[in-house]
């Protein structure tokens, strides 16, 4: 596949194998930052098979860091009315196992969370803000707001074409593309790019053409998910149901159901799904007569578990399900993808700008595999909960016990809404690795709006010397790729200043009082505590219900010592600059992990 020379000039910075929810994200990122991008979408239009039905707090942090939450408020404004609508018809039917909506905080195979069990004084639920209030969310929706987004950034999306196929060499990646669902690339054509992403999806052509190793464990489940219409569904149960069987749920939306089997992965998972099939499954798993008379949309799943071992080979990488494939449960895909987005899109930027120190991209892997290995093993653990056998329904019900305490809810909630998560990044400070908390400063403005350029934030929260002496030399030296910001926040007196990637994740902080830091003097508010995060991708709603939220950031106004910025902390400053953003000044050459440099202009 590689070749000795690069022949043309690149044409473009960067080609996208993929244009769904993740291949959109990271095209966004990249163009936001100045980056030229070409998506490549086989499909023509957006697939409207039902898929996952909500996101969860790191992507919607993400979304509002980058000014899409009203839009996303309206999305789910409309999702709440047809769960509404769901609710006032089983009423009607005079359902028996109709019951009062809880308030969901996510669900662990099956197993419903209650939100009123929630540990409402854990400080991991304050911190994202107004993005604490969306998670009912679908796919769908979601990749038509990103589209929307990516041409108004001049992304340009390609569809109804596909990447055939591509060569590498010292200088960049030729991509060979063709009209989608036609072998063999004759008469297509050829793209020239720095860098290749493949955001195609769990079967990535991009994935097996560069030789990605993909290893994993075996399918042993036949999941189906549809949007039906049917009759007798007043027999079925709303929400996850266990059988004899298997697992079947109904709902969040009027016709959506979706069933488990324990038998073994489908003969053949790509042919396409029949009402005929659908009914039977529904029938077998639920014990019911139901009749199902139309079928909108339907899908076939199953629980093969797999991940690359690195997410770059050269100038090739991967992001999404190209990356990581596992079972639906929680809609974790689309979450764990957003993360990834998030978390490549400024690093790659800086490396086509030229200005990445030695090794960013290759943190890239090394941050968002340990999150990819926490999913796949997550979903594992709910297909051995789910099986229906005599050990699994033991341990279903110890499970269920659990749920029902104040500890055992509060701990999977926080998995599944992804606040747990804590990159492993350099640095003593409580907040380091951590998704960045909302805060409030005295304008009234919140640190989550001052991201939606992209940018890199220095928070400079004292007026003490040492940090603010110094804040307009950093923001000189790296013009375009931080942004100064000198603020007050009353609220979070012991902070003295954090360094905030363009990611949101926290990558220095400063600050004396390390009591308040770790939220031991305090009751529900702030947001770091021991698991908040960035990309934890544990999983939103999947059609079960928007996880329950906490919303907003502790508005008491503590009493703390004069926040300072020590000299120790002034020289861990200037690692972290020197780690995440090179060198001040102007561009450099040469890519990190041994690659050349960013394209031609």
């Amino acid at each position: 596949m590689d070749k000795n020379s690069g022949g043309t000039a690149p044409r473009t910075d960067v080609v996208i194998a993929g244009a769904g929810p993740v291949g959109l994200m990271l095209a966004c990122e990249l163009a936001l930052r100045g980056v030229r991008v070409v998506a490549l979408e086989r499909l023509t239009e957006v697939d409207e098979t039902i898929k996952a039905g909500g996101i969860n707090t790191p992507s919607a942090e993400a979304f509002y860091r980058r000014g899409m939450l009203p839009a996303l408020a309206d999305v789910q404004k409309e999702a709440f009315g047809r769960f509404h609508s769901f609710v006032r018809q089983r009423q009607a039917a005079g359902a028996g196992s109709v019951r009062p909506a809880p308030r969901f905080a996510g669900h662990f195979a099956g197993i419903m969370l209650r939100a009123e069990l929630l540990d409402a004084s854990d400080s991991d639920f304050h911190h994202a803000g107004p993005a604490d209030e969306i998670g009912f969310v679908s796919q769908q929706a979601l990749e038509r707001l990103l589209a929307e987004r990516a041409a108004g950034l001049g992304v340009e999306v390609r569809r109804g074409v596909e990447l055939t196929g591509f060569d590498t060499d010292t200088d960049g990646v030729t991509v060979h593309v063709g009209k989608a669902g036609e072998a063999g690339d004759a008469g297509g054509e050829e793209l020239r790019a720095g860098w290749l992403v493949g955001c195609d999806g769990g079967r990535s052509t991009v994935r097996r053409l560069a030789g990605f190793p993909f290893p994993g464990t075996d399918p042993e489940i036949t999941g189906r998910q549809a949007l039906v219409e049917m009759t007798g569904a007043d027999k079925l149960g709303m929400g996850w149901n266990e059988t004899e069987t298997g697992i079947y749920s109904h709902g969040p939306v009027p016709g959506r159901i979706l069933t488990v089997e324990f038998d073994g992965p489908p003969a053949d998972r790509s042919a396409p799904v029949t009402l005929e099939e659908v009914q039977a499954s529904l029938r077998k798993v639920s014990g019911t007569d139901v009749t199902v008379t139309k079928v909108h949309t339907a899908t076939r799943f199953t629980d093969n578990t797999r991940q690359v071992t690195e997410y770059r080979r050269g100038r090739v990488l991967l992001a999404g399900d190209a990356a990581h494939v596992h079972p639906p449960f929680g809609g974790q895909g689309l979450n764990l993808g957003i993360g990834d987005a998030m978390n490549l899109g400024w690093k790659l930027a800086a490396t086509v700008h030229g200005h990445a120190p030695d090794g960013l991209l290759d943190t890239y892997t090394a941050e968002r595999h340990p999150v990819g290995a926490w999913v796949l093993e997550w979903t594992r653990a709910q297909i051995a909960v789910m099986r229906p056998t005599p050990h699994s329904r033991a341990l279903r019900k110890v499970i269920t016990d659990l749920t029902g305490t104040v500890t055992g809810t509060t701990y999977f909630a926080k998995k599944i809404s992804g606040v747990w998560h804590r990159y492993d990044l350099p640095g003593d400070h409580p907040l380091t690795g951590r998704s960045a908390p909302d805060l409030v400063f005295a304008d009234g403005t919140r640190l989550g709006a001052h991201l939606e350029d992209g940018r890199a934030l220095l928070f400079v929260l004292t007026d003490a010397p040492g940090l603010a002496g110094r804040a307009a030399e950093y923001a000189a030296g790296y013009e375009g790729r931080l942004r100064v910001v000198t603020a007050s926040c009353p609220d979070r007196p012991e902070l003295a200043g954090l360094l905030v990637r363009p990611d949101g994740v926290v990558a220095w902080g400063a600050g004396t009082n390390e009591d308040a830091l770790r939220g031991e003097s305090r009751s529900g508010a702030g947001a770091d505590g021991d698991g908040s995060g960035a990309d934890g991708d544990g999983s939103g709603a999947d059609g079960a219900g928007a996880p329950a939220r906490t919303a907003g950031t502790a508005t008491a106004t503590r009493t703390a010592p004069a926040a300072t910025c020590t000299a120790d902390e002034l020289a861990s400053l200037e690692d972290a600059l020197r780690r995440w953003f090179g060198a001040r000044g102007g561009a450099r050459g040469g890519a990190p992990g041994g690659a050349p440099g960013g394209t031609a202009a």
